[in-house]
């Protein structure tokens, strides 16, 4: 029976790819890959040699279907992501849901995923938490940040390294300047960082350093 694997890939150290990550890798005739240079080029460290194709967020409504023929084709199809675990603010979506809808077989292995350390090194609590992904770029923004104010679980955001001090500035303006909050960059490498306090020494902070690398961005809960 055909199968999909998502084999989550380090977002940072190298030495976070698990033992059966790599075995899969090894054994599978095909890899479905965000970039293929970033892939190939994990591939060539661990000295693996693999057909690789591009599955992104800017093919994968034009390529699903062929996708879906190659994975029932084929015993075991994996698919990866520059970093991470594939469908988290990443493409996998799509085809895991076609995949589902096709009989196909679909398996997810455990491995990193920015938020989670973030979340558990955050010193905020854990027990219950929402996680959503990227803010609107332009459309819906200040609904959506505005609608975080009442959320008594802890919020997890990804951001990019030039627009996290615009949006702490923002959710100064639209939540409470003194609300606590995390950001965290960096996560598994060399230069990584907790900077906590409220969002307004937050925006301080941001708004004389540059930032730089992958950010997630935590708020504490607002009954906490």
């Amino acid at each position: 029976m055909p199968r999909l694997i998502l084999v989550p890939t380090p977002i940072g150290n190298l030495e976070d790819i698990t033992l059966r990550a790599l075995r899969i890798l090894k054994e599978t005739p095909l890899i479905f890959a965000e970039d293929t240079r970033v892939t190939n080029k994990l591939l060539q460290h661990f000295e693996i040699k693999k057909k690789v194709l591009a599955f992104h967020a800017h093919n994968e409504h034009r390529f699903l279907d062929k996708t879906i023929e190659l994975i029932a084709q084929n015993e075991t199809c994996v698919l990866v992501s520059d970093a991470g675990t594939p469908g988290i603010s990443d493409p996998g979506f799509l085809l895991v849901r076609a995949c589902v809808q096709a009989g196909i077989e679909v398996e997810c292995l455990p491995g990193p995923t920015a938020f989670v350390p973030a979340l558990v090194a955050s010193g905020f609590p854990c027990d219950k938490f929402v996680f959503e992904g990227f803010l609107p770029h332009k459309k819906g923004r200040q609904t959506k940040i505005q609608a975080l104010a009442q959320e008594n679980r802890t919020i997890i955001l990804y951001e990019s390294p030039h627009r996290i001090a615009k949006t702490l500035t923002q959710m100064c303006e639209w939540l409470d300047p003194n609300r606590e909050a995390c950001v965290v960059r960096e996560i598994s490498k060399k230069f990584e960082t907790y900077h906590r306090g409220t969002l307004e020494s937050l925006k301080h902070y941001f708004e004389q350093h540059d930032a730089k690398g992958e950010i997630v961005l935590l708020l504490k809960g607002s009954a906490e």
